[in-house]
């Protein structure tokens, strides 16, 4: 007990020692507008990053600096003004965790999309609404998160939708600017016209993200492999008996936060 008692005082130690030397790079950035003081913002981008400094800073600076390349989609972003995403019921976060204490986020891009109704735009501000709630989750920093795209039904007509700007969106998105850990992106359910929109994300992979992207078709005991069937739901062979809570009900969840996502927005680079 004792040895453990030292063990936590050391671990403080060099935490508050990485903290402070994080500090100075930031303060460094003079055009960058943060929260320096605050030592959950900090830790915020740490631990994505095994706690080394320099590479905290350059998540912390490819973060901002994608906000303001894409700042037709960041500007003013919060969960009151993208109400039409969520009335969609495409994008859905279990209330569990899965085995590895892992967040997990469906996106279903094929029959429940209704593409002119909603746009990808529209998908890709949800999503972003939605890491940055898990963002603020400690256990969420720590365990990360996983990503199951859900292609049933997919048309031809749907993956018009998809163009290269998009896909390179996206990919830098999750590459360079996310200060979140995504183990793993599981495609399922993936009908052949499928193809044709991974051929125009392919190019942008680098081989980290690569390999953490893993097509099952229509194959549960390969998704199991990955995902306990308890923490999925009976529609993908899961056993989970939670009601899963629909994206009207986190709508109504989110808004009661958006003066969170208003300080969110309030840092960055100055314009």
């Amino acid at each position: 007990m004792h040895d453990r008692k030292i063990l936590y005082i050391i671990f403080c130690f060099i935490l508050r020692k990485s903290l402070h030397r994080k500090m100075k790079f930031v303060t460094a950035e003079t055009d960058l507008k943060v929260p320096i003081n605050n030592e959950a913002w900090l830790i915020r981008f740490l631990r994505p990053c095994k706690y080394y400094p320099e590479s905290a800073l350059n998540l912390a600076k490819n973060y901002y600096s994608f906000k303001v390349k894409h700042k037709n989609v960041y500007e003013n972003l919060k969960p009151s003004r993208e109400k039409n995403i969520f009335e969609q019921n495409i994008l859905t976060v279990l209330p569990n965790r899965d085995q590895h204490g892992r967040r997990i986020l469906i996106i279903e891009l094929g029959k429940k999309w209704k593409h002119n109704k909603c746009n990808l735009d529209e998908v890709f501000k949800g999503c972003v609404l939605y890491l940055e709630a898990a963002m603020l989750e400690p256990s969420t920093q720590i365990a990360g998160a996983i990503v199951i795209f859900d292609m049933d039904g997919l048309t031809l007509q749907q993956t018009w939708q998809f163009t290269p700007p998009f896909a390179k969106r996206i990919v830098d998105w999750l590459q360079d600017a996310v200060p979140l850990r995504i183990k793993n992106i599981h495609i399922i359910n993936q009908p052949y016209v499928f193809n044709m929109v991974f051929a125009l994300f392919k190019p942008f992979l680098r081989e980290k993200l690569k390999s953490r992207i893993i097509f099952h078709g229509t194959d549960r005991k390969s998704l199991h492999k990955h995902i306990s069937p308890k923490c999925l739901p009976s529609c993908y062979g899961g056993t989970l008996q939670l009601t899963q809570v629909t994206g009207s009900q986190w709508y109504e969840l989110l808004i009661l936060c958006d003066k969170e996502y208003d300080a969110i927005n309030s840092y960055g680079y100055n314009k």
